[in-house]
């Protein structure tokens, strides 16, 4: 009796759940240590963005924020990124 407790509470528990929420949308300054360097109109001009960015060695993130898509990238590799992006633009 006491197992089929013990399983009935473990089965029923409410809590925290093992499927991760889906990822809330913020604004281009809400990344911690990642700043915006390109934002695009559509995901598609993002994502050849940050293609060309990735094939060049810079860290980047196409993220979803409140003001459309945004490519991110560390502080550190903002001013490479820009001139890159400068370049290609």
């Amino acid at each position: 009796m006491v197992v089929m407790v013990l399983l009935l509470r473990w089965a029923f528990h409410t809590g925290g759940s093992l499927v991760a929420d889906e990822p809330k949308t913020g604004k281009p300054d809400e990344y911690g240590l990642m700043v915006p360097v390109a934002g695009a109109e559509d995901y598609v001009r993002a994502e050849m963005q940050r293609q060309m960015l990735q094939d060049a060695g810079v860290k980047v993130n196409l993220v979803r924020t409140t003001d459309g898509p945004r490519l991110m990238v560390w502080q550190t590799d903002r001013d490479r990124a820009l001139d890159l992006l400068s370049r290609r633009g």
